[in-house]
């Protein structure tokens, strides 16, 4: 058998990856004459040392996992949606025209609200893709990609000539009202007894991700949409044979991947923005392929990919900002674009070797796990 266990599939290579991407980025580190334990070490403390920081990661975290979660999504219908980043841009302007064209007596209705608008604005970018590839035979990475440009383009105009504030020449909207602010993780950890950083941008979207993600989880793999899907990615053929519709999988699934996406916006533009300026995604919906890819496109290997990105990301702005480290900023970039070769473009080159690993020990072992 050519198969890996399951736990070796999720766990090991992963892991394997991510040590490969770390020797390489030390060898890199010494090349340019600094200390690789040192620089480890800074990384390490500047994402879980204090509050402060653990505050920042999980901040990054939460964005990671919805775009991720966009991503995987997607792939297990075989659609590869590389349009979160624009996904994720609509739903900050649906997140942003709730929050300042709607009163709301309260944040919790404002976050219902702003909750709704940046699903469906994420999903209506996400819908057009979907049915050019259905109807028209549109290759959905290709469409995606220009949808990204298409995205930023109107939202470029939207806030220099539409919403923007009117006092300034720099592309934003006003800041939202103070009823729309959310909670911060520190609003609700300090009345527990819980010590948090009230500087960190960590709110309460986090929680929403990680709910987000177990109900991702329960439609995939516990209802009779989540077997269709799955059948449809397996094979699209076989999945026709057997009366599954192409076009309404295809359209909700790349819905469903274009809301997740939009859910970003709760998060960046309402939790920590409080306002919508230009460039609000920062990248996140690409590095969303990688948090997939590394997770294996399941919601717990999503979050916790998430969470080593979210600490690549803030760990790798403390190193670049320390001294005694003489580390560039750009050698974060590298770091993390390591861990996605790796974990993606290189994932056969880790997993065949281990293939064959375990076929060698399977006949010999005793029956062992």
């Amino acid at each position: 058998m050519n198969k890996l266990p399951d736990w070796a599939d999720v766990i090991l290579i992963p892991l394997i990856s991510i040590l490969l991407a770390m020797g390489i980025s030390a060898l890199v580190i010494l090349a340019i004459g600094g200390n690789p334990l040192h620089a480890l070490a800074v990384m390490i403390e500047g994402a879980f040392g204090t509050s402060s920081n653990l505050g920042y990661t999980l901040f990054y975290t939460t964005n990671f996992i919805f775009t991720g979660l966009s991503v995987a999504i997607a792939f297990h219908a075989r659609l590869f949606n590389i349009g979160s980043e624009g996904q994720a841009a609509l739903g900050g302007l649906g997140v942003a025209l709730v929050c300042l064209y709607i009163p709301f007596p309260h944040w919790s209705l404002a976050l219902v609200a702003a909750f709704i608008a940046a699903s469906l604005f994420g999903a209506a970018w996400a819908a057009i893709p979907a049915y050019l590839q259905v109807k028209r035979g549109s290759h959905i990475v290709i469409t995606t990609i220009m949808f990204n440009a298409i995205a930023a383009a109107l939202l470029n105009y939207l806030l220099v000539n539409v919403i923007n504030l009117k006092t300034s020449q720099e592309p934003a909207t006003a800041r939202f009202p103070a009823v729309t602010h959310i909670p911060k993780l520190s609003d609700i950890l300090n009345p527990l007894g819980i010590p948090f950083s009230t500087t960190s941008p960590a709110n309460i979207a986090l929680p929403i991700a990680l709910l987000v993600a177990f109900l991702v989880w329960l439609v995939v793999w516990r209802t009779r949409l989540g077997y269709e899907l799955r059948a449809f990615g397996q094979s699209e053929t076989a999945a026709r044979y057997a009366g599954i519709n192409a076009f309404r999988i295809t359209m909700i699934v790349m819905l469903a991947s274009g809301a997740l996406a939009g859910l970003y916006a709760i998060n960046k533009v309402m939790g920590e923005s409080e306002r919508l300026v230009m460039g609000a995604v920062e990248g996140a919906g690409f590095i969303g392929i990688a948090v997939a890819l590394m997770g294996r496109n399941h919601p717990v290997g999503v979050v916790l990919a998430a969470l080593l990105f979210g600490a690549l990301t803030q760990g790798g702005q403390i190193l670049s900002q320390d001294q005694s480290a003489a580390i560039p900023v750009e050698l974060v970039v590298v770091i993390q674009a390591l861990v996605i070769m790796f974990t993606g473009a290189l994932d056969e080159m880790v997993r065949m070797p281990l293939v064959r690993l375990f076929a060698l020990l399977r006949p010999a072992g005793r029956t062992g796990g």
